[in-house]
């Protein structure tokens, strides 16, 4: 997909679109960067809460540690007004700039930090700055919202995707395209799949004047099916055809486009006999039997996203961020069950300096709506919490409760 993908401790994903420059030997770059709420550092000030990050971006000609040809450097501030929000594992956060490079091939690196904490990722690639020069259409460019350009020394007024990402449940994915020095007319553009299968057609209108044209493609998600898809553009008068890769994901809070993977994920899902159908299902039947599981789960249909699954994939984040520390996805222990299955404690203590009278570090969490308490045990002393056998009793039955009333 050309995105460049820092791991770790302040995970985002970064990307690096071009269009013409004032002149040929000046190409626009836009960088853009995405990163979650829940993966910085806010601190409470006032009425507010206030988390900061350090993005620097540059691109050097070589490896041989020489100055930079282009450098971005910025400190950005965030601030909410509700707790929630700073728990969002969703796209929350976009970082844009436009610089103009020479043409030629770079190595683009970009390095992220936490204003408030020690966390920080870092990503590298290789990348080519195209040179526009005669009749030439840009690569399409996924945007939330564009506004197009008159001249090439005009910056355009865009909102970076740069996931390029289109949620199930999302009704359209955008993409910006330029077409220099042929003036107004149809551009003809298509999906396909990696077997180069056509999925959807469509034209629009370039408009503009002989030095530049431009156009908006609105993809819609209906007819598409999970996974890497390819968008092709062609202006109808004849020209190079320019492409660009997206993904199709089941969740906007988590990458997914794999079914046997999908279903996996759903293990602690509150409706299980519809999980069940997904894993049954054979290829051919999946995304009509996902339709129907979509509809069935979705508590409020008047929107376009699935508030159940987005508040389950956003529990199941948040459990691998905070339980990382046992050798295994954080969804997966049993820490991380509890809290996507029932949500945040309204208390989680760790004991007595975290031992009790046994010996073993024990964390007790309380959830008062639910009379319940639970008490997680570390038993080999290497930092895995398992439920005590009369908690893991007393989690199943208000679990099944709670499942069973729907609160």
């Amino acid at each position: 997909m050309g995105s460049l993908v820092g791991s770790g401790g302040l995970p985002f994903v970064a990307s690096v679109r071009y269009l013409a420059g004032p002149t040929p030997d000046s190409t626009l770059a836009l960088f853009s960067l995405s990163l979650t709420n829940q993966t910085l550092t806010f601190q409470h000030h006032g009425n507010e809460f206030v988390a900061g990050y350090h993005v620097e971006a540059t691109f050097h000609t070589d490896n041989t540690g020489s100055a930079p040809v282009r450098e971005i450097a910025s400190d950005e501030q965030i601030r909410v007004r509700h707790f929630r929000e700073t728990m969002r594992t969703d796209e929350s956060v976009i970082y844009q700039k436009f610089v103009t490079l020479p043409p030629g091939v770079y190595q683009v690196s970009v390095t992220l930090r936490d204003g408030n904490g020690p966390a920080f990722s870092r990503a590298a690639r290789t990348d080519t700055v195209p040179r526009f020069v005669g009749a030439r259409l840009s690569r399409p460019l996924a945007v939330y919202a564009s506004n197009g350009r008159q001249h090439r020394h005009e910056l355009p007024t865009l909102v970076a995707n740069p996931r390029a990402t289109l949620p199930y449940g999302s009704d359209s994915l955008r993409f910006y395209v330029e077409r220099y020095s042929a003036g107004p007319g149809m551009l003809h553009a298509r999906v396909v799949d990696g077997a180069d299968k056509e999925l959807w057609r469509d034209s629009v209108l370039l408009t503009g004047d002989t030095d530049l044209a431009s156009a908006t493609l609105i993809i819609a998600q209906a007819n598409l099916p999970v996974g890497q898809a390819e968008l092709q553009a062609v202006p109808a008068a004849g020209g190079d055809t320019t492409r660009t890769l997206f993904l199709v994901s089941f969740s906007s809070q988590w990458v997914i486009t794999n079914f046997d993977e999908m279903a996996s994920l759903l293990r602690y899902f509150d409706q299980q006999d519809w999980v069940d159908s997904l894993k049954r299902s054979p290829p051919e039947s999946r995304p009509d039997v996902w339709h129907e599981f979509w509809k069935a789960t979705d508590p409020n249909p008047i929107t376009p996203e699935n508030e159940a699954l987005d508040e389950y994939f956003r529990r199941l984040q948040q459990a691998n961020v905070r339980f990382q520390d046992e050798g295994q996805p954080g969804w997966l222990t049993e820490r991380g069950e509890v809290l996507i299955t029932l949500g945040d404690p309204d208390e989680m203590l760790d004991m007595s300096n975290g031992i009790d009278r046994s010996g073993l570090r024990t964390l007790r969490w309380t959830y008062n709506s639910e009379r319940l308490v639970l008490y997680f045990q570390d038993q080999t002393g290497f930092g895995r919490f398992l439920l005590t056998p009369t908690s893991r009793s007393d989690y199943q039955r208000v679990l099944a409760r709670v499942r069973r009333t729907g609160r």
